[in-house]
């Protein structure tokens, strides 16, 4: 049975993936610094840091392929984020080569291009304009990994994940929204795709409102099952207007954008 980790296995990123899996046939291995509950017969734990290179090496023995969701999820200080997202991703990315380990998915984020005015819309070959610490540390991730690809052979999937949850939980999530089957889809694309070498996608579903061009994920074989404009009644019904005063309202990032902003919102349309 094939093995693979999923690290950062306990957040809700992790746990819907977990669901999404139960019936593939694969053997998932779990870390995470804190134990991951209610494991399934195909499923083991490994309570550790991602980060900790012996903590690693264990966890790869005998994995084909890693889903690295580990790592910082907030606009917290630079010094946490470059632990979690550049310091950790690289160790990630060289113990995945030390093992011999084929391929690597990497959990990006929309928020390394959260600057784009909601207007536009945008594919994977736009310069970034990350809206926040955590946004630039993960486009230092998708650069790790098309650096891993190219001189070691690794094939790696990145995948700018929008908003994935049960529905969107408001406007701008109406246009970022996953749904868990296509997310799920997404990553079997990065575990299994032959010709996959190095790829950046949208980690979005194929919704009305979108913001993003996924043509890259298209070409890999990617078919989004659902829509948001399912929940769109509800959700503009029931979430107050956004505040137009906030550059985040008008920005693709939304709350990554407002952090700390500076000046006329204006300024986001000038290129």
């Amino acid at each position: 049975m094939t093995t693979i980790l999923i690290t950062g296995a306990a957040g809700v990123v992790g746990t819907g993936l977990r669901r999404q899996f139960a019936n593939d046939g694969l053997r998932l291995r779990l870390l995470d610094r804190i134990p991951v509950p209610d494991l399934a017969a195909h499923e083991e734990t490994i309570v550790g840091d991602s980060g900790d290179p012996a903590v690693l090496r264990e966890a790869l023995k005998g994995v084909s392929a890693i889903v690295h969701l580990a790592g910082c999820t907030t606009d917290a200080a630079i010094e946490e984020q470059v632990e979690g997202n550049v310091l950790g991703v690289f160790r990630l990315f060289e113990a995945a080569r030390d093992a011999g380990v084929a391929r690597v998915v990497f959990a990006s984020s929309h928020h390394t291009v959260g600057y784009y005015p909601r207007q536009r819309r945008i594919g994977t070959d736009v310069l970034l304009r990350p809206d926040s610490r955590y946004g630039l540390t993960k486009a230092f991730g998708e650069q790790t990994g098309a650096m891993f690809a190219d001189k070691y052979g690794l094939r790696v999937l990145c995948i700018r994940i929008g908003f994935v949850a049960d529905q969107p939980a408001d406007r701008r999530r109406l246009s970022i929204w996953s749904s868990w089957r296509d997310l799920a889809q997404l990553v079997r694309i990065g575990l299994t795709h032959a010709q996959l070498r190095y790829a950046v996608v949208y980690g979005v579903s194929a919704n009305t409102r979108g913001f993003f061009d996924n043509q890259a994920a298209f070409r890999l074989g990617y078919r989004p099952q659902d829509d948001a404009e399912q929940f769109a009644a509800e959700v503009l019904s029931t979430v107050p207007p956004e505040d137009t005063t906030l550059v985040g309202t008008h920005a693709m990032g939304g709350w990554g954008a407002n952090n700390e902003y500076v000046g006329d919102v204006a300024r986001i349309q000038e290129w």
